[in-house]
């Protein structure tokens, strides 16, 4: 995997790939612009080539390419680590092989290629990229109380707790309100409605673990 795309102010390259142990200027903000670039057109991407998915789906899909472990390993596949600029106490404790460190500098380098070229030749950086990636990905038929719970037994942490805290409306057309909650490895409670209890859980459920995946963009 490489970088297709040549800078014409090579200063911004080496911006993207400093860190902020450096002092002043350091990729930071590079970093807060490349994120929301990022995101916008794996969204796009993924729009594209899933045209039936539904928006959690989708959200879901994102999630496992924009998070801090999948960006690093794309950061290394480029050898970004190779040319970072670091403080001498990240040096010393191998920055350069962490996955945040390396996470931010990608983000950083999608920012200075689209202040460098434009939109457009950011836009055609990432998708040449992510191409496979994305070709490669396949919606998954689990549900989401399925998915959450394997999740959480992965790290093993505990199982969702589901509670029925309403129901309303006439028997033939009741509306049930749920919330779901974990503990742990961050404390989320979402709530979620739905004509049976068991749509309710499912949409409960995918929020929760829409915030956890979010929570985990970065190590």
């Amino acid at each position: 995997m490489s970088l297709s795309y040549r800078f014409s102010d090579p200063g911004l390259r080496e911006l993207a790939l400093t860190h902020r142990s450096v002092g002043k200027p350091n990729n930071e903000r590079l970093e807060f612009l490349g994120d929301a670039l990022l995101g916008a057109i794996i969204a796009e991407m993924l729009y594209e080539v899933h045209p039936k998915a539904s928006e959690g789906e989708l959200s879901r899909l994102r999630a496992q390419l924009v998070n801090g472990q999948a960006l690093a390993c794309t950061a290394r596949e480029l050898a970004l680590g190779d040319e970072l600029k670091l403080g001498s106490g990240e040096l010393k404790t191998g920055g350069f092989r962490r996955d945040s460190i390396l996470a931010d500098a990608f983000e950083a380098m999608v920012a200075a290629v689209y202040l460098d070229g434009g939109f457009d030749a950011c836009r055609q950086s990432v998708r040449e990229l992510f191409g496979e990636q994305i070709a490669a990905l396949r919606r998954s038929s689990k549900d989401a109380k399925t998915r959450l719970q394997e999740w959480l037994q992965a790290g093993g942490w505990p199982l969702p707790q589901y509670q029925l805290t309403a129901s309303h409306g006439e028997d033939h057309a009741k509306t049930f309100d749920v919330s779901c909650s974990i503990g742990e490895p961050h404390p989320i409670q979402a709530h979620a409605s739905g004509s049976s209890r068991r749509n309710a859980e499912q949409d409960a459920a995918e929020s929760v673990l829409n915030q956890l995946l979010e929570r985990h963009r970065r190590p």
